[in-house]
């Protein structure tokens, strides 16, 4: 999930310092703000249902972040192989669900040799590079995504998944509303110019007040352990964001797709909730372990 680029519109000069507040174009509001509040009521009746629907939704958006990665590594001339990805895809998420991170960690193994096997099939051109980017894409987003299938195996794997995406959504609130109110000074101007010190100081602050509050009544933690769980998903939500700023600014596309109004592609929404999947799930694990 991006956070939003600090709608502070900070102007830069040559040297990435600031420069004055432009306007505070962007994305357009109401249809990200509907579309939000759709994937929210998705994932929350999918969990109010059975885990396994919530599986089959997340099932479903990697899938199509696979093929959006695909279209957007094409214009690099990086040809990624789409079936043995959506097939470790989808692997990767059942095994997680049904054998634990043991069998997570086997499938990624598994599907790392079947890309190999199948590029290799496919010829010598070009295998190389075309090999990287199929495993960066196996990596990120489907061997990611098996760590929020691992959270959902829980026995309170909806409130765990709950957890998560409420935490990780704060970094995008936090960051939005402190950048425009407050917004001055470039946190990476060279990736995302939009996007602002101020802004992170306010996704961790709101990050880690959703924390705090969320683990003692969801799980009857001591406050402090959320606190620290939203600080770090704070720090993961925004580096996932900038990771995907310079993929795409290194290959010269604005967004990854354009099936989410006002938001852009399914990726441009999962980046940041990949990212601290793995976070959220070690720290319950440690301090909230399953019997």
């Amino acid at each position: 999930m991006s956070t939003p680029e600090d709608p502070a519109r900070l102007t830069t000069s040559s040297t990435g310092t600031p420069g004055g507040r432009g306007p505070r174009a962007g994305r357009a509001l109401p249809a990200a703000l509907g579309v939000g509040v759709g994937l929210g009521a998705v994932v929350i009746a999918s969990l109010a249902f059975r885990k396994e629907a919530f599986a089959v939704v997340m099932g479903a958006a990697i899938l199509v972040g696979v093929w959006e990665l695909k279209t957007a590594l094409d214009t690099a001339q990086i040809r990624i192989s789409v079936i043995p990805l959506w097939i470790g895809a989808v692997s990767m998420i059942v095994s997680a669900l049904l054998r634990g991170p043991e069998a997570l960690i086997l499938t990624f193994g598994l599907s790392c040799v079947a890309l190999l096997i199948w590029r290799v099939a496919d010829g010598v051109s070009q295998a190389p590079r075309d090999l990287a980017g199929s495993l960066f894409v196996l990596l990120y987003p489907c061997f990611l995504a098996g760590f929020a299938a691992l959270m959902l195996a829980a026995s309170d794997g909806h409130l765990r998944i709950v957890f998560f995406v409420l935490v990780t959504v704060c970094s995008d609130v936090g960051g939005y509303a402190v950048g425009v109110l407050f917004g001055r000074h470039p946190m990476a101007p060279s990736v995302s110019p939009k996007k602002s010190w101020e802004g992170f100081a306010g996704s961790v602050g709101l990050c880690a007040l959703a924390g705090a509050l969320a683990v003692h009544w969801m799980f009857d933690r001591p406050w402090w352990q959320g606190a620290v769980i939203g600080a770090v998903v704070a720090f993961g939500a925004t580096t996932g964001d900038l990771i995907e700023s310079l993929v795409k600014r290194d290959l010269g596309i604005k967004d990854m797709g354009s099936i989410l109004p006002g938001h852009g592609g399914v990726m441009d929404r999962l980046d940041s909730l990949l990212i601290c999947a793995p976070i959220v799930w070690a720290f319950l694990a440690l301090w909230l372990p399953t019997t």
